[in-house]
């Protein structure tokens, strides 16, 4: 293994596209678009962010699609060295005002005449546009210079924004040295297990957004290791996108690939050409993965991770077909995550015990923007409070059973959501089960439920309530199980459990 512990990013992706220049980066809009000419935008748009007046360590925000100008820009932003702010899509006004009001020196955008609300919210900061001055000539060619990053080790590379769910969108700011040491994105640090994921991503589907620390570190999974990154036209067919565009490897959410199965099970659809379809981003029922490798076969990785330290754990499909029983995990730390479960106090406890999982890594984030409060409240010594509940095994496989948040007060004692919704996804006739929590005079809060049918059952509300109190207690009982047809899907992709709370709301 080549020493890269000086290099700072995005040097990985220069020294690859370099080594490779005729190789298709992109596809997208039906041409594949080279390494090679990757580098010239990237190089091009590092003269136009430095022409506008941007050096080291200025905030410049991103409000561009899923393009290959849109990762160049991104990536020519890193070699000024500056700190990148992912405006993400569906931001609302309120908070691209809040964003933009935080010492934001310029926003890049594609087209600023289609983004009025942006330049109205901009005010007097700079807009620039990837198709407009910031584009490179016809006939630029770079000097090495263009290509040297000036990102500043200790400085911040970027700050990824959460959903804002709660109020104010929060910022996780990550270091130039931890981008330096990401787990996909330097090859240098890639351990075997990487390789193998690496390996199945030669053409990887790029859609969503690339403000997205998720979908931005497996892209750099994808182009590091030699792939090409797929854009269809949108909105995308699922699933017959894979077989349209000879699909290797997909980032989907839980509701999507749900969406899938529907499919799959249907009616006859090609996924043939896929070698990695990787879940994450909320909990699968084990019942659900089974299904989605007996469907799909050998391809469905279960991950897990945050947008605070990216991914974690993967479960790959070959240790599922070992051994079935590990259907309820989420699988084993990635080789460049150390990981412990901690009671309350913060003390390790031993394996098949439940608490809260911490986690230390390298490229891990390193606080929340403009929030000490928070950050030292998660950042503890060097490791990384997730506020995930699980376990381990002797073998290091990881079961998640909730989240310390995700919680119903109950006559002032708590009962945590993920227990409940595991219970009742048991049940023969359930495919879904979510939990929430809602204000009651009586005590406080009350436990309600919502249940997804599995396709032609019907399940009894007095039929769960019976198997909660058997399998919890009684004091976990929800005062009320609806079922419904689909779960509502938040702009992340997850489940959208606020939308549930207003259906009880709902006359």
């Amino acid at each position: 293994m080549d020493d890269k512990s000086g290099e700072v990013f995005p040097q990985a992706f220069v020294d690859a596209f370099r080594a490779a220049s005729d190789l298709p980066a992109f596809e997208y809009r039906g041409r594949a678009v080279t390494r090679g000419e990757v580098l010239v935008l990237i190089a091009g748009f590092v003269r136009g962010l430095r022409g506008a007046g941007l050096t080291a360590g200025a905030r410049v925000a991103l409000d561009t699609g899923v393009t290959p100008e849109a990762f160049a820009v991104r990536v020519a932003a890193h070699v000024v060295g500056c700190q990148v702010v992912g405006l993400r899509p569906g931001l609302t006004r309120e908070h691209l005002r809040d964003i933009l009001a935080r010492d934001v020196d310029a926003v890049v955008t594609d087209d600023a005449a289609s983004r009025p609300e942006l330049a109205a919210e901009a005010g007097g900061i700079p807009l620039l546009e990837t198709g407009g001055a910031l584009r490179p000539p016809e006939g630029f060619a770079p000097v090495p210079d263009d290509l040297t990053p000036r990102g500043d080790r200790n400085g911040i590379g970027v700050i990824h924004l959460t959903s804002g769910s709660t109020g104010r969108p929060k910022g996780t700011m990550v270091t130039y040295g931890a981008l330096s040491e990401g787990w996909s994105l330097q090859p240098a640090r890639w351990t075997d297990r990487t390789r193998r994921l690496a390996a199945r991503y030669a053409r990887f589907l790029l859609f969503g957004t690339l403000t997205s620390a998720v979908m931005f570190e497996h892209l750099g999974l994808s182009l590091l290791g030699g792939g090409t990154a797929v854009i269809p036209e949108q909105p995308l067919d699922f699933p017959d996108v894979f077989a349209d565009r000879r699909i290797t490897a997909c980032m989907t959410t839980v509701p999507r690939l749900y969406g899938i199965l529907d499919a799959v099970r249907d009616r006859t659809v090609d996924t043939s050409s896929l070698r990695a379809l990787v879940v994450a981003g909320s909990p699968l029922a084990p019942h659900r993965l089974t299904e989605a490798a007996q469907l799909l076969g050998p391809v469905v990785h279960h991950a897990y991770g945050q947008t605070e330290t990216g991914m974690l754990t993967v479960l790959e499909p070959e240790e599922l077909v070992a051994d079935p029983g590990l259907a309820d995990s989420v699988g084993r730390a990635l080789d460049t995550v150390d990981m412990t479960v901690r009671d309350q106090d913060g003390r390790d406890l031993p394996v098949d015990r439940t608490g809260e999982v911490w986690v230390r890594m390298a490229d891990a984030f390193c606080g929340y923007w403009e929030d000490r409060r928070e950050s030292a409240e998660v950042l503890r010594d060097g490791w990384v409070r997730t506020r995930d509940l699980g376990r381990l095994d002797a073998r290091g496989y990881l079961r998640l059973t909730g989240r310390t948040r995700d919680i119903v007060i109950v006559n002032a004692i708590l009962h945590y959501a993920g227990p409940i919704e595991r219970v009742l996804a048991s049940h023969p006739d359930v495919d879904q089960a979510y939990v929430v929590g809602v204000p009651d005079d009586r005590t406080g809060e009350a436990i309600h439920a919502f249940v997804v049918p599995q396709p032609g059952g019907a399940p009894e509300a007095d039929a769960l309530v019976k198997l909660v109190a058997r399998e919890l207690g009684e004091a976990s009982v929800p005062v009320r199980v609806i079922t419904i047809t689909e779960v509502p899907v938040a702009p992340s992709g997850k489940p959208d459990k606020a939308a549930l709370r207003a259906l009880l709301e709902t006359p």
